[in-house]
């Protein structure tokens, strides 16, 4: 499996994304925000930062970059395609991902361990007896159990997650919430303790806390690793 992750001016966390790629298996690259060829790449990081300074709003120029447009083809070709935190923000500003990212509660920014729970099941809550039995449809999520916890940090400014009530009951009804932050871990106030989601075919997942900064004991947690090994592990039963 061959990852590709994007460089944008301002970019700080893809040497971190590189390498949780390489420990999940295969040949990462880095692709410079102005290519617009991928070089055949089979999964895409668009990594954390602060991509163009953040002018404007968080995401919003980079959005437009070649780069950008070639992850779009693949993304709506079904290839995964995961953005984290800021990257999170580039894949809603354009519209690959349902929502936005708004300032904290209390605008400050905020950086901490925080424990997320799998969801990923159609009901929108996990857990109850009326919860559907369903595998994941993110291959980032092939790794994990519905209400299962995890152990990941978290950095950013504008990290408050938002849609209209509609659209928010549509991504539960959808099974499209893939992480909320356990009780008493949203600090950001994201509407519905949402701190990931999905497109509705499940390859493309943005999240906002940094799975490729738990990717070592020696950091203290490794839980980030296993998204990017549920990806490779699901483009090779491929």
């Amino acid at each position: 499996m061959i990852w590709g992750v994007l460089q944008f001016p301002g970019s700080c966390d893809e040497r971190d994304a590189l390498h949780a790629c390489e420990l999940a298996g295969g040949e990462a690259r880095l692709v410079w925000h102005e290519s617009r060829d991928l070089d055949g790449v089979d999964a895409v990081v668009v990594p954390g930062g602060f991509s163009y300074g953040d002018y404007l709003r968080a995401g919003a120029i980079a959005r437009f970059s070649p780069a950008m447009e070639a992850v779009a083809e693949m993304a709506a070709a079904g290839a995964p395609v995961l953005g984290i935190c800021n990257g999170f923000q580039v894949l809603c500003e354009a519209g690959l991902l349902p929502g936005a990212l708004l300032r904290n509660r209390k605008l400050r920014f905020l950086c901490r361990q925080v424990d997320l729970i799998v969801d990923g099941t159609p009901s929108g809550r996990f857990g109850g007896p009326e919860t559907p039995q369903v595998t994941n449809r993110s291959p980032f999520l092939a790794g994990t159990t519905p209400g299962e916890r995890l152990s990941i940090p978290a950095k950013h400014g504008e990290g408050r997650y938002y849609a209209p009530d509609e659209q928010l009951d549509r991504l539960e009804a959808n099974g499209q919430v893939a992480f909320r932050y356990a009780s008493g871990h949203n600090s950001n106030g994201s509407l519905r303790d949402i701190a990931g989601v999905t497109n509705e075919a499940g390859n493309v997942l943005g999240l906002m806390p940094h799975p490729e900064h738990a990717v070592d004991p020696l950091t203290g947690s490794t839980d980030g690793l296993r998204l990017f090994r549920g990806a490779a592990k699901g483009a090779v039963a491929a």
